[in-house]
């Protein structure tokens, strides 16, 4: 019996080694070169098991493979394309993105699966149609008094704490900031950060839910679409809820119609009010689209809204803040440059200040090229596909990949990249730049909506903490960085602590 037994569990084992491996000929059948997969994790392994973060893992893979255009890897047992080549990002991301158009990245359509950067090629079309206007530069000047109002709450709450301790985490002051500017100019909610208050210590209490690491990920890796198919949802219930219950706040309050707030939520009352909206056909073979405007479909846009534009802006001025105060000579070009321009405009931000700041706007960018925070970028094919100057074909539906950091930090197109040069990005070093090797909000039509707006946003930020305080490192700065692989955004474990200390 114990004989049998054995056998019988060997067998069992074999079988379950054979399935959790069935595609991992995929690639080596068609000459395409790439990393050796491991038995049910693929090339994932660190990443699934928690102990790297997403973004290493293919930055790794992409230097691994230095003379390759593309490398064949395997999310769990799903075999995809990881494109290295410059111009191949182009012409898939650019000239063929209609082909392109899906992330492929789905989940429930009546949770919050349908907001803009999840959602399938049809709904965000339309979406980003009717979305686009909440971003355009007099859009933007009407919240700017927002986030300046945001911003004197913010350097109370600063002054405060560093009366009595210099020594703060600048991503934690970050995440206060982003959170009561983006509440301010999505739904009108006017929080205090200086006191303690219930809705602030909600949102706090959902960063964890919205940007840690859940198995879901894994679940639609080994298994392409059966998230969706289930209608499981990527995010628990209670974040779920709390973007219903804020919606439709907003929506009493305002009467169910649009107000002169100009805001987020406004635009999105607009678009309630017609019930069903559609976006103009590509082509006059194709059927005209449209979605109709529920609860759900708002509160999945309230909740993108709110989550992008929060920890993104956040996690990029922590590190900014991290490498100016390792970096004193470049974080006093940056103070001189605020006081001369605010000087032109009477000690006030206005819009047209913010736009003046351009080495500010290129310590920005630079910071987003050593540290881009949501990587790697994805997208699912809508056809069977041949990638130009090679032989490799993609199928219907499979998901092409690129590392933004590990472009980011490819000597080919960045030389010696682990330094910190905001000058890399002046006029002269940025022109006949390739234009698919900056890559922090994505590129072509699917580029991130609210870019224009995370820049206003982290400029004002920037302009009024350093004005006020010169960072500098502590024995707790972090010279050697470890990322979270718990957190879906490229963050540093145990934050960055750094001496605010108040400028003469």
């Amino acid at each position: 019996m114990t004989t049998y037994l054995l056998v019988g569990l060997a067998v069992v084992a074999y079988c379950f080694y054979l399935y959790f491996t069935r595609t991992f000929n995929y690639w080596r059948s068609r000459n395409v070169v790439g990393p050796t997969p491991v038995p049910i994790f693929g090339n994932v392994k660190e990443s699934a098991l928690r102990r790297e973060n997403i973004t290493m893992v293919f930055k790794n893979i992409y230097e691994a493979y230095s003379n390759e255009k593309v490398v064949g890897v395997y999310r769990m047992t799903t075999p995809d394309l990881l494109i290295r080549d410059a111009d191949i990002v182009k012409q898939v991301m650019i000239k063929d993105f209609d082909i392109f158009a899906d992330r492929g990245i789905r989940y429930d359509t009546d949770g919050l699966g349908t907001n803009l950067f999840h959602a399938d090629e049809k709904t965000w079309r339309i979406l980003r149609n009717k979305l686009t206007p909440i971003f355009t530069s007099g859009k933007l000047k009407n919240m700017l008094h927002l986030i300046i109002d945001r911003s004197d709450h913010f350097m109370k709450y600063v002054e405060n704490l560093t009366e009595t301790q210099t020594e703060q985490d600048v991503f934690q002051l970050a995440q206060k900031f982003t959170i009561a500017a983006i509440s301010a100019c999505a739904f009108g909610l006017d929080i205090d950060i200086t006191e303690q208050n219930n809705v602030m210590e909600a949102l706090m209490k959902l960063d964890k839910s919205i940007f840690t690491n859940n198995y879901t990920y894994e679940i639609d890796m080994m298994y392409p679409g059966m998230v969706s198919k289930l209608g499981l949802s990527l995010f628990p219930t209670d974040v779920r809820d709390f973007f219903h219950n804020i919606v439709r706040q907003v929506v009493n309050e305002r009467n169910g119609k649009a107000t002169n707030r100009q805001d987020f939520m406004d635009l999105i009352l607009e678009l309630k009010e017609a019930k069903r909206v559609q976006v103009g056909r590509i082509t006059e073979e194709e059927e005209m689209k449209s979605i109709e405007i529920t609860e759900g479909l708002i509160a999945a846009q309230a909740f993108v809204f709110y989550g992008a534009g929060y920890e993104t802006s956040a996690t990029t001025l922590g590190f900014m803040f991290m490498q100016l105060a390792l970096n004193p000579e470049i974080q006093e070009k940056v103070v001189a440059e605020i006081e001369e321009v605010l000087k032109r405009y009477n000690d006030k931000i206005t819009y047209e200040a913010l736009q003046e700041m351009s080495y500010l706007e290129r310590v920005f960018d630079e910071t987003l090229r050593m540290y881009p925070v949501v990587d790697p970028l994805f997208r699912k094919v809508g056809a069977d596909y041949k990638i130009p100057e090679t032989d490799v074909e993609l199928k219907k539906g499979q998901t092409v990949l690129v590392s933004a950091s590990g472009i980011h930090h490819d000597a080919k197109y960045w030389p010696n990249p682990s330094k910190f040069d905001p000058d890399r990005f002046t006029s002269e070093n940025s022109a006949g730049r390739h234009p698919a090797v900056y890559l922090p909000f994505g590129i072509g039509r699917r580029q991130c909506i609210g870019m224009r707006f995370a820049k206003v946003q982290s400029r004002v930020c920037a302009a009024r903490l350093l004005r006020r305080f010169r960072l500098e490192p502590t024995d707790n700065t972090p010279r050697e960085l470890r990322y979270n692989p718990n957190r879906i955004v490229l963050t540093i474990i145990g934050g960055c602590k750094l001496n605010l200390l108040p400028r003469k």
